[in-house]
């Protein structure tokens, strides 16, 4: 048996490449939405459960337009409240998607979150448990003619598609107001390692590789403020996320014209603008948003399109029998 070899960064090279060595040898592990605030509990398993509506979500994000083997994720959302006695709990599920250059991966999780009254808002503890999945395409790695750094027999680079995966921890605080709410989560928790491997055959051995799932923390801030005789509302919303070796902070502000139609702009620290539209019309919701690079990969990029859609069903916490009748005997 072949010892361990740690691929991630030589992997993550060969990404640049393919992607146009536009970004750092970092892997993408969440996926980081303009529209954040449109699925809270993807990034904090205590947002689940925050209003009395079971909420389907899904969205897509293709990254960097023009670049071939370019981002691109899919995930979706669900969540509702549920009321054991006279407690209330939140209950969610999520999925993501991505394939980032010659990787793709998929994390499947299962959330809950306990709430409480807490100075005239819901504080809210939650965690969740996932199952992660990650693959790397080696059959389709292309060494360039004249490469200083790897030869074509540079055993940490597999030439045959491997996959690993691991269990995923997560956990979060939230609290919401009529007006605001500011939420702080770590998601893997664990800072798991994720072995990938390959089987080997007659002739060859079975060969190990690692890659990291790194711990990473969420700091998000909403607000919603009404607009005094008007019938718009002011929604400011803030992200931060930091796996302690990178640093991203996106921030928006969004106008709500009757509870029906929202616009507004939206800023990623030294990596793009963004415009956003999003519409809800009794249960359902779409939001769309383009983002345009303010880095060098404008050089190559035409920029971000990413969309949201979703679904939501009323819940009645009241307790009353709607389905009453009257006995024939006393008819």
């Amino acid at each position: 048996m072949k010892p361990i070899h740690r691929i991630f960064l030589r992997t993550a090279f060969f990404m640049a490449l393919i992607t146009g060595g536009l970004h750092s040898a970092q892997a993408q592990n969440d996926v980081l939405l303009t529209q954040s605030w449109a699925v809270p509990s993807y990034y904090n398993p205590a947002a689940t459960g925050q209003v009395d509506f079971l909420r389907i979500r899904g969205g897509a994000r293709l990254q960097w337009l023009g670049i071939d083997n370019a981002p691109k994720s899919f995930l979706a959302t669900a969540d509702m409240p549920v009321k054991i006695g006279k407690q209330r709990i939140g209950v969610g599920a999520d999925m993501m998607n991505e394939s980032l250059g010659l990787f793709s991966n998929m994390l499947i999780n299962v959330q809950g979150s306990y709430k409480l009254k807490f100075l005239k808002g819901i504080l809210s503890i939650g965690i969740q448990g996932g199952y992660y999945t990650s693959k790397f395409k080696g059959s389709e790695v292309v060494l360039p003619e004249g490469d200083d750094y790897h030869q074509g027999s540079d055993e940490a680079i597999p030439t045959t598609d491997v996959t690993g995966n691991c269990f995923d921890l997560s956990a979060g605080l939230h609290y919401s107001h009529k007006y605001f709410s500011i939420g702080i989560s770590g998601l893997h928790l664990l800072d798991p390692t994720v072995k990938l491997d390959t089987e080997g055959n007659e002739s060859s051995e079975t060969s190990y590789y690692e890659t990291k799932l790194p711990r990473t923390l969420y700091f998000t801030a909403d607000g919603n403020i009404p607009l005094k005789n008007t019938l718009f509302e002011l929604q400011p919303s803030l992200l931060a996320a930091s796996d302690f070796k990178t640093f991203n902070v996106q921030a928006a502000m969004r106008a709500r014209y009757n509870r029906f139609l929202s616009f507004g702009l939206g800023y990623r620290y030294k990596d793009a603008v963004s415009v956003m539209v999003a519409a809800e019309f009794k249960n359902f919701f779409i939001g769309y948003s383009y983002d345009y690079p303010t880095s060098a990969i404008s050089k190559a990029s035409s920029g971000s399109h990413e969309i949201i859609a979703g679904y939501q069903i009323k819940l009645d916490f009241s307790g009353v029998n709607k389905n009453k009748h009257r006995s024939i005997r006393i008819m």
